[in-house]
């Protein structure tokens, strides 16, 4: 524990990449005349929690040795657990204009600069890698995998300053970065925090293993995803107001926070999970609830995998403790 009673960082330090007040300014007017890349909605999202720490120990989009030690050993180049490539791609023509060394201006959608990224490497994205090692599937027709055959065929990497991490965020009083959780932790007195990550209304199996949670942690974090997910899941704001009758209803306020997570469901099952349990402890969590086939989507995955890959690694490498549901239901008998 750190010296606030909270749980460490993953990599012992939280990352901030977003720039002071004067280089914000400074690189706001030179990025006027960087190349300029529209960063897709995926990129975006992981953009911004890179930029708060979420991400912690990364610092910026990986680099070849990142990529293919995530894909290959879920491992960064420097041995720690990390089991989702998180890349910024291009088209090969754009890449081609890229010198290395030059730095290039990543934009929203609306061509609204986000950070600019100063181009030191640029490595061919192995796309059929990344989805059989870390998607566990080739498939097209699985989401994540979908995305990732979108994407460019060039990968960049490089120091990375963040200017804006999300020009008009959504639900931005819940929009909470991991220091400010950890704030609310350390002021609330809460030593043991598990984090319930969802994309869904929370029903009331969710209700059950949440408050089962409670009983041996000091609070609980909702923390339910508002980034990017397939067409067909229920809107963020439709969710939102969920959230927040239950908090008002049926939740004791002294125990529980709501916050949201601006991240990309990628829908990687297995894998997934160690991904969701190591940023939940940079927000400061302590314990991570993982139900039945966590971060699934169809049949690619059996109903407890993302349960058993934690097995894979000492305890003490993803330091935050996985709270093991199985299928919960009603029983009318």
């Amino acid at each position: 524990m750190s010296e606030k009673g909270l749980i460490p960082p993953h990599g012992g330090k939280l990352v901030n990449l977003i720039g002071s007040e004067a280089r914000r300014r400074e690189l706001e007017v030179a990025a006027r005349k960087m190349p300029r890349i529209k960063l897709p909605e995926r990129e975006q999202c992981d953009l911004e929690l890179l930029a708060v720490g979420a991400m912690s120990p990364l610092t910026t989009f990986m680099d070849d040795a990142d990529f293919h030690g995530v894909c290959e050993r879920m491992r960064l180049a420097s041995g720690l657990v990390w089991s989702m490539p998180v890349t910024c791609s291009v088209d090969k023509a754009t890449a081609d204009r890229i010198d290395l060394g030059q730095p290039v201006a990543l934009t929203d959608e609306r061509d609204r600069t986000l950070a600019v990224l100063t181009v030191e490497e640029k490595y061919l994205h192995d796309k059929k890698l990344e989805a059989e090692r870390a998607y566990g599937t080739a498939d097209e027709k699985h989401p994540g995998v979908a995305v990732v055959y979108a994407q460019g065929d060039v990968c960049l990497s490089g120091p990375l300053i963040v200017l804006t991490p999300r020009h008009d965020p959504p639900f931005a009083k819940y929009r909470l970065t991991p220091a400010q959780t950890r704030a609310v932790f350390a002021e609330r007195g809460w030593r043991t925090v598990v984090a319930f990550q969802t994309r869904n209304p929370i029903h009331r199996a969710h209700e059950y293993i949440t408050k089962c949670a409670l009983e041996v942690c000091d609070g609980l974090l909702i923390h339910p995803l508002v980034g990017q997910t397939q067409e067909g899941d229920i809107p963020a704001d439709v969710r939102m107001r969920c959230y927040e009758a239950l908090l008002g209803n049926y939740y004791c306020p002294k125990n529980t926070l709501l916050a949201v997570w601006p991240a990309a469901m990628r829908y990687a099952g297995p894998r997934e999970a160690i991904l969701h349990a190591l940023v939940r402890r940079n927000y400061g969590c302590t314990h991570f609830i993982v139900g039945r086939d966590h971060a699934g989507v169809g049949t690619y995955y059996g109903t407890y995998d993302a349960q058993r890959i934690f097995d894979e690694f000492d305890p003490a490498e993803i330091g935050i403790t996985p709270l093991r549901f199985e299928n919960t239901f009603w029983c009318r008998k």
